[in-house]
């Protein structure tokens, strides 16, 4: 798994100068479904998608874990899934516990929310310990911090990504798809220029084509959270706001 290192600031690089094929823009593609209507039968067709064009990973809700990731056994597609979503303000014993559980259901990515309230009521530390607790109990599987962009200043994005790198995450990630606002690029070269190649920079929601995914790429992000994953790759234009 990229964890933001040498190989993602490669990775943006080489986007920015040559632009990406569909098989390089599918690489950095987390194929997300997370509406709460979701059923198995459409988490099946999520995951032979996936498959078939080579996407990083499928991003379900717990509950279709292991579902997905039997669908995925003999396929190079991770299974990444969220802890504390969508607002990131249950309990850090909580969110540790769903980590386990994802992980052994057959998780290998954890895409977890920030605690939002504690950082906006200046607890950093809180935040920090919060962000700790997912890591600590993911062990080896890395995890995703989702800030939820739209919801904070240039300085709290600054100070959530200081604080991701200081509990030991892998990527700072600009949104959950259900907070009222997407990623951007301005905020992605913004996460990008704080964590420098130390962590990954993930940009999810609203990126429905491919001019957009690669506008996210060149800001800075290293992966894609999309629902329109081939409708980017294809060369059309998704419809969902995820």
């Amino acid at each position: 798994m990229i964890r933001g290192d040498e190989d993602a600031g490669d990775h943006v690089k080489s986007a920015t100068t040559e632009k990406l094929s569909r098989s390089g823009l599918a690489a950095l593609i987390d194929h997300t479904l997370l509406r709460a209507d979701a059923t198995a039968a459409q988490i099946e067709t999520l995951c032979r998608e996936a498959a078939d064009y080579n996407f990083a990973t499928v991003c379900v809700n717990p509950q279709f874990v292991s579902l997905a990731a039997s669908c995925l056994t003999t396929s190079n597609v991770g299974v990444c899934t969220v802890v504390g979503f969508p607002l990131g303000a249950t309990l850090s014993t909580a969110k540790a516990f769903e980590a386990r559980a994802a992980i052994q259901s057959g998780a290998t990515e954890i895409d977890m929310v920030l605690a939002v309230g504690m950082l906006k009521s200046g607890a950093p530390e809180r935040v920090r310990n919060d962000i700790q607790a997912v890591v600590e109990a993911s062990g080896n599987v890395p995890v995703k911090v989702i800030l939820e962009t739209c919801l904070l200043s240039r300085d709290e994005i600054i100070q959530a990504c200081e604080l991701s790198i200081a509990a030991g995450a892998a990527f700072v990630k600009t949104s959950t798809g259900f907070g009222g606002g997407g990623a951007t690029t301005e905020h992605v070269a913004l996460m990008r220029s704080v964590v420098g190649t130390s962590l990954g920079v993930k940009a999810s929601g609203g990126i429905r084509d491919a001019i957009a995914a690669l506008s996210m790429v060149d800001a800075g992000a290293n992966r894609l959270g999309c629902s329109a994953g081939i409708a980017i790759v294809s060369g059309g234009t998704g419809t969902s706001s995820y």
